[in-house]
């Protein structure tokens, strides 16, 4: 089968197209003929070893951690999927390699792909989807308590505002002037111009904040929160949480202390907690998620669908700035 594999890391290594063996299935795994994959931040945070601290990868490594496609077969021991089911699946970060023809997924991490989207639109939903419930569990917010989400405008907000609200979440958000009345209709309850208004000045006592455009951004977001808020970062800098939180070895958890140190004592002088997350691998989170999305009708933007052969092209999209939706590679 053809598999975009990684053979060195950095930022000039590009990645290679070759023919490598179809994966061998345990028993309780499924076969899965890819269709599409979503290509994200994250791809390129591996390919440049920046993942390497938490998942230090052993090269050669097949590439990609969200997908979409067609059950092909089934290991022995699994009873909810058949040949031939439509599914999709966040890959976890231990065991990637969506950028191939077949990936074999243990089938606890599947999920059925509702009719009313493509393949290339479900290989977009499940990172954002996921990433959104584990900030909202991460946060602990009841019904009613108030979330703020940076760059609502951009494709985690899409996914991210509909989920919130089903929750019963007030959402705040900011964006782009143009992207208002898009953002609003996915239930924003407040929208800010990034541009002409600060949300700072209107906005206090915010119970939880998903920050997921950068870390200059972070002092802002800290003043907004109330006493005891909680904010989740999505780009930044793990620090000893984070680490605890996954069970990392003494020695990454020491290194982790130290990174996320200045965000620590940041919150700490708001009197908020500061936490940053890699999002894990597909389990009932996502389910769930495409439930509501479904209910809602919310697709993913797609701004663009190259061929494998073209996935150093779309690796560059994906680190590029502006853009106007996600970026999805096909198998065929």
């Amino acid at each position: 089968m053809k598999a975009a594999v990684l053979n060195q890391y950095g930022t000039a290594a590009p990645v290679s197209v070759q023919e490598v063996a179809v994966p061998e299935l345990a028993d309780t795994e499924v076969l899965v003929k890819v269709k599409a994959a979503g290509v994200n931040p994250v791809d390129n945070l591996i390919k440049n070893g920046n993942i390497w601290p938490v998942a230090p990868y052993s090269l050669p490594l097949i590439m990609g951690n969200e997908l979409a496609g067609e059950v092909e077969a089934v290991g022995s021991s699994v009873t909810d999927y058949l040949p031939g089911d439509r599914v999709m699946t966040r890959l976890p970060l231990e065991k990637i390699g969506a950028f191939a023809q077949y990936v074999a997924v243990d089938a606890r991490w599947l999920c059925k792909t509702p009719n009313y989207l493509s393949d290339v639109e479900a290989a977009a939903v499940p990172l954002t989807a996921l990433t959104a419930m584990e900030a909202f569990t991460l946060l602990e917010l009841k019904q009613g308590q108030s979330l703020f989400i940076s760059g609502g405008s951009g494709g985690f907000g899409a996914m991210a505002i509909p989920l919130a609200k089903a929750f019963g979440y007030p959402v705040y958000t900011s964006g782009s002037a143009e992207n208002r009345d898009r953002v609003m209709a996915l239930g924003a309850d407040l929208y800010f111009d990034y541009k002409t208004e600060d949300y700072s000045e209107f906005l206090h006592d915010v119970d939880g904040v998903i920050s997921s455009v950068g870390v200059k951004e972070l002092p802002k977001e800290f003043s907004i929160l109330k006493p005891g808020g909680h904010l989740v970062a999505l780009q930044g800098m793990p620090n000893r949480r984070f680490a605890k939180r996954n069970q990392l070895t003494a020695v990454q958890t020491a290194l982790f202390s130290m990174t996320g140190l200045k965000y620590d004592r940041m919150a700490a002088k708001h009197g908020v907690t500061y936490d940053f997350m890699f999002c894990g691998a597909a389990d009932k989170d996502l389910k769930l998620a495409v439930q509501i999305l479904e209910e809602k009708g919310i697709k993913p933007n797609i701004a663009e669908v190259l061929p494998l052969d073209e996935v150093n092209e779309a690796l560059e999209m994906e680190a590029g700035h502006g853009k106007k939706g996600r970026i999805v590679l096909t198998m065929d």
